[in-house]
């Protein structure tokens, strides 16, 4: 059976199982073979259902087809006749003795003939070997963790045991693709077309109404068609994506057929009439698949806690019952385009955009996970720098000094008085870009805070490794975030990455470890590591050793990378003999899946590589850098970076692969871009200009910060590294262009005013609807659209179109965009019969997809189509009426409503049922919001209260009060409003009085600012999407910048800057921040209008980070 077919099966036993068809469920798993449900199986064992377990077990295996098959069999038949001996019906036991055991007694006629003496006794405890047995109930559940370890050893279950994880719905998802593109063939499209059967083709009827777009070919279900391109699924990820599927096992086939294997193998014990208990189960010395806490996923996915129900609710339409399949056109928003189904070379960065002057070598880069021109660069003397691409400054840098040489080992002590110099083998970010770590050549990691706005401090110095310690990672083995270190010592070890704490600790390389990987696969978590003679292992979190002895190609040193989806694994290595590899591997079967083309057969030095977009591999080899596509071993473009790069160059993309780092020959890095990365740099351009004005720098050395247990914004060294740039430069053949030293000395802090429309680009959205006052106001996920609500109940959605002026088609000040409309020219208005629009707070939530927006304004909630404007269903009539709104973050369908009357419902659309009822707060609830990292919701109500709810049960774990400021009366209705940081363990606070931040999960004040004029009140405030900045608004038209580390102001612009005309009755009433650019926000007015703002090009932010030293609380202005 193909693989597309297998993957059939998993989604009709998905569906099947959410339609609660549960014996045709467990029938197909058993016809099949493809999945082996544990958590049935288990059901089955502990209510005695003998019968049902062997023919169940009879789908994967039977009774002679290994030990371990032979193994769970016997076990079986003999608690099966145990329990007839316990309940003294020997007649049954005779019978199960010559039908069912007395096959084992071709195999072990001694242990058949003992089984069968127990017949003459008045009590078969009495046999000594049988002395401890219990009573039924504990006898099963002793035997059935035998029997999981049997199954998880046996070869014939692997990769059976885990259902893959699936959205929910998935085979309903495809169907409504299908019907979606059925649609777009139709000749006369209606624009809601009524789908009524599935046996047919859909075919709209004549109509007069407008053609649909085009259709975009896709591929069939299980076969491809003979034309090129695809349909993007609806809200989704492509239907097929280029990827392999992941396998659910990551690590069994890597141990189906190992070149070697040094370790234990599976004990397998005899059959006997020993009971097995929990010491004498323990037979997996070191097991050859992973455990996992849960082998027996079942069908619900992290996504999926709540099954569907078979029955729709009365009064929910099927379209709003099934709101995660959404029947409508694919393309939500016009004018953005579909994915490229070819990786061209024209986008790949090759144009050549900066240089950075470092002073030494470069050995290690790494680009921040979300600001994404932050470059991180290590070098061979120990040093490390952080750049900010966009603005041209060297934030700070660092010469390697110990932190607390008393607290080291004597062995790093003796080696630092002979020579006080290290390199810096690694330096990476961690995944939420708080935390970085530096490898040194020495013993030594230290980990640095990184609070943003160039405040950095020292956090962690771990003596790690007897010398050199060649790789670090990061990883969430527990929930909490680890540091995974390898040295020159053979050994990995597993740190605590907020107490410095050792964790783990992995030996069995017989050479130095060169790198390592960690990763996970579903609920399993493991490293893989190589080391420098070649050898790969793979590694879970436990005591066992590895699980994993293999071989890179041609032995080489190797490092091994995922691609950003985590769904493919790479690796490149560089041989003894310079011969270089790099290849996609097979994880399923632990082999080379493909070998590309055009390394190197004599390469200098070790050759290092990247991923960017799931598409495309680079790796620095032969002076040059050589790119891939992921899907073709032929090189696709090779680039010489204008020249100047050493024989096997340190390369990084940063995450969107707009931008790439690469090192050159004379000691620096050069920055390549694609036409979105100059983008992002663009401020450096427009700074070379200024530059080239400047006086030239003679001559440049490496310079760092002194040591200290904090690392301020260090721009003062006139030796230190300095950014040359491309454009102008060209000018000058005999020098190149360079940033001036001015502008990575520190200057006298003053704090940014803007008060002319020439000092920023502002863009005030076009509306032909009535103009009434802004409510509620965001960007949709994708950055190409603003959604607001008015005060009239209506929405109103402005779309930016994909054209010359806007390639990207996201909001922008440059172009306007157009207020959208479907073709009925219907809109979008809340029910308000019946409401005092006075007293109603209005109140939304967009679906993760942008495909449907949740809302209310004081009367019934109303879920509507965000591409036809349809109303899709409503639901909840006041009173009490609704308040606030939030999706829950793992499922659609289940919403936190904040209500008038203080409670929250915890509501599951799907089945229209109030699922809890949360009591806490002693007026309206004003603001939500959930974290998946603490598992909590958070409330806000206009009783200035919070409350953190667990999601696990929903138990209130904590409240308090805000602080209000003396001297400040609050409005006894105000607002309370909340969002989370992008760490999600802080959560912004906004009041009328003030702006705070605190920690989540205890509620603890970090932070707070307040105004100490008491006639100015904030209206909104919001989080900038890199969780850098917060936006805040005011009620005299004012919008004022902080930093979100300390509330520091940087810059305040006022409202004759954006508004040509001002009052002081116009001003907005909410803020809301663009989803990817971190620079961009959008006001919503009291008169209605919308306006976008941005800084100057020239700027490319708003105002300058005071000093560390001013930072105080700046609690007035």
């Amino acid at each position: 059976m193909s693989s597309l077919s297998r993957e059939l099966v998993f989604l009709i036993l998905q569906f099947l199982d959410e339609e609660k068809f549960k014996e045709t469920v467990h029938k197909l798993e058993k016809e099949s073979g493809f999945f082996f449900n544990m958590r049935y199986f288990e059901d089955a064992v502990g209510n005695g259902e003998w019968d049902e377990v062997e023919k169940y077990l009879s789908g994967f295996t039977k009774v002679d087809d290994n030990r371990y098959s032979m193994k769970i069999f016997f076990e079986i038949r003999k608690q099966k006749y145990l329990e007839a001996l316990d309940k003294r019906d020997h007649a049954k036991a005779v019978e199960i003795l010559a039908k069912d055991l007395k096959v084992f007694s071709t195999f072990n006629e001694d242990l058949f003939k003992e089984i069968t003496m127990l017949l003459t006794l008045q009590n078969f405890r009495e046999n000594e070997q049988l002395s401890k047995y219990g009573d039924t109930k504990s006898a099963r559940s002793i035997m059935l963790i035998e029997l999981k370890k049997l199954i998880e050893a046996n070869p014939l279950f692997r990769d059976k045991l885990q259902f893959p994880s699936l959205k929910n719905s998935r085979l309903r998802t495809l169907i409504n693709q299908s019907l979606n593109w059925q649609h777009q063939l139709c000749k006369n499209p209606k624009p809601n077309p009524d789908i009524k059967t599935l046996f047919l083709d859909h075919t709209c009827g004549q109509t007069n109404g407008a053609r649909a777009p085009s259709p975009v070919p896709t591929n069939h279900l299980m076969g491809p068609m003979h034309k090129v391109g695809g349909f993007p699924p609806m809200g989704g990820p492509p239907l097929y994506q280029h990827a392999p599927a992941p396998m659910p096992n990551s690590l069994a086939g890597w141990m189906a057929n190992p070149s070697s294997m040094p370790h234990q193998t599976l004990s397998m014990g005899p059959m006997g009439l020993t009971p097995p208990n929990n010491a004498a189960v323990s037979m997996l010395k070191r097991p050859r698949t992973p455990p996992t806490n849960n082998p027996a996923l079942d069908y619900q996915t992290a996504d999926s806690e709540h099954v569907l129900k078979r029955s729709r609710p009365s009064g929910i339409p099927e379209e709003a019952n099934n709101l995660p399949v959404n029947i409508m056109p694919s393309n939500i928003y016009p004018g953005q385009s579909r994915a490229h189904s070819m990786y061209s070379a024209d986008d790949l960065p090759k144009t050549v955009v900066a240089n950075l002057n470092l002073g030494s070598a470069v050995k290690s880069m790494d680009f921040h996970p979300s600001q994404l021109t932050l470059l991180l660069v290590g070098t061979n003397i120990g040093e490390f720098f952080l750049w900010d691409l966009s603005s041209g400054e060297r934030i700070t840098s660092k010469k390697f000094q110990v932190w607390e040489l008393g607290a080291c080992t004597m062995i790093l002590q003796a080696s630092l008085a002979n020579e006080y110099t290290a390199s810096v083998n690694r330096v990476l970010w961690s995944p939420d870009g708080r935390l970085f770590g530096v490898a040194y050549s020495k013993h030594i990691v230290q980990l640095y805070a990184y609070f943003g706005d160039g405040d950095l401090r020292n956090h962690l110095e771990i003596d790690a490794h007897i010398g050199s310690v060649n790789d670090l990672a990061f990883s969430h083995p527990k929930q909490q975030l680890s540091v995974i270190t390898c040295g020159e010592d053979k050994i990995i070890k597993v740190w605590d990455a907020a107490t410095g704490a050792k964790q783990y600790t992995f030996e069995g390389h017989e050479a130095p470890v060169y790198s390592v990987c960690p990763h996970h696969k579903e609920h399993i978590q493991f490293i893989f590591s190589t080391d420098v003679d070649g050898k790969i292992k793979a590694w879970l979190y436990d005591n066992m050793g590895s699980r994993v002895d293999y071989d890179a190609p041609g032995h080489s040193c190797t490092t091994m990378a995922y691609s950003s989806d985590g769904t493919r694994l790479f690796s490149c290595g560089t041989s003894k003999d310079g011969e270089s590899y790099i290849v996609e591997w097979n994880e399923s079967e632990g082999a080379v899946r493909r070998t590309y083309i055009g390394l190197g057969k004599r390469s200098v030095g070790v050759v290092q590589f990247d991923t960017a977009k799931n598409r495309i591999l680079a790796a620095g080899d032969e002076f040059n850098i050589k790119f891939w596509d992921m899907d073709h071993v032929n090189i696709l473009s090779i680039i010489d970076a204008d020249g100047g790069l050493p024989a096997s160059p340190c390369i990084r993309f940063n995450r969107e692969g707009t931008l790439l780092a690469v090192s050159t020959s004379d000691n620096g890095t050069k920055i390549l871009a694609n036409a979105e990365g100059m983008r992002q740099v663009r401020s450096i351009e427009n700074r070379a200009g200024a530059a080239s004005k400047a006086p030239m720098v003679g001559t440049y050395g490496a310079s760092g910060s002194a040591a200290g247990t904090s690392v301020g914004a260090d721009r003062s060294s006139s030796l230190g590294p300095v950014i040359t740039l491309n454009g102008e430069s060209r000018n000058l053949p005999d020098a190149k262009c360079r940033i001036s030293d001015e502008l990575v000395k520190p200057k006298s802090w003053k704090l940014t005013e803007i008060n002319e429309q020439s000092q920023l680009r502002s863009l005030r959205l076009p509306d032909s609807l009535l103009s009434v006052r802004i409510i509620r106001l965001i960007y949709t996920n994708s950055g190409g659209a603003i959604l607001a609500l008015a005060y009239n109940a209506v929405h109103k959605l402005w779309k930016w179109q994909r054209n010359e002026r806007n390639t990207t088609g996201k909001a922008t000040s440059a172009v306007p965009p157009q207020l959208w409309q479907p073709s009925s020219g219907i809109l979008m208005t809340n029910d308000i019969s019946e409401t005092n629009l006075e007293e109603a707070v209005p109140c939304f939530a967009l679906s993760k997809n942008d495909s449907y927006v949740m809302s209310a304004s004081g009367g019934k909630i109303s879920l509507f189509n965000m591409m036809t404007f349809k109303t899709m269903t409503t639901f909840m009539p006041p009173p009490p009426a609704a308040t606030v709104l939030a999706f829950h973050p793992q499922d659609n369908n289940i919403i936190a409503i904040g209500m008038e009357d203080s409670s929250i419902q915890i509501y599951n659309v799907r089945v229209d049922e109030v699922k809890t009822k949360l009591k806490g707060h002693q007026k309206r609830v004003t603001g939500l919001a959930f974290s998946n990292a603490l598992e909590v919701l958070v409330s806000s109500g206009a009783d200035a209260q919070l409350c953190v709810w667990s999601v696990d049960g929903w138990e209130k774990k904590a409240s308090k009060y805000l602080q209000i400021p003396s001297g400040r009366s609050s409005n006894p209705l105000a607002q309370t409003r909340i969002q989370f940081h992008q760490d999600q363990t802080h959560v912004l606070v906004v009041h009328e009085t003030q702006i705070a931040v605190y920690e989540a999960s205890k509620l603890e004040c970090i932070k707070q600012w307040f105004s100490r004029d008491s006639g100015l009140s904030i209206t909104d405030a919001t989080y900038s999407c890199d969780g850098q900045t917060i936006y805040t608004s005011f009620d005299d038209g004012s919008v004022s910048i902080f930093t979100a580390v300390g509330l520091k102001l940087r810059c305040r612009i006022s409202p004759t800057a954006y508004m040509p005309t001002t009052s002081s009755r116009v001003y907005p009433l909410v803020v809301t921040a663009h989803p990817s650019e971190a620079n961009q926000f959008a006001l919503g007015l009291t008169d209605g209008g919308v306006h976008v703002l941005e800084p100057l090009e020239t700027e490319g932010k708003w105002g300058n980070v005071p000093p560390q030293e001013n930072g105080g609380d700046q609690s007035s202005r």
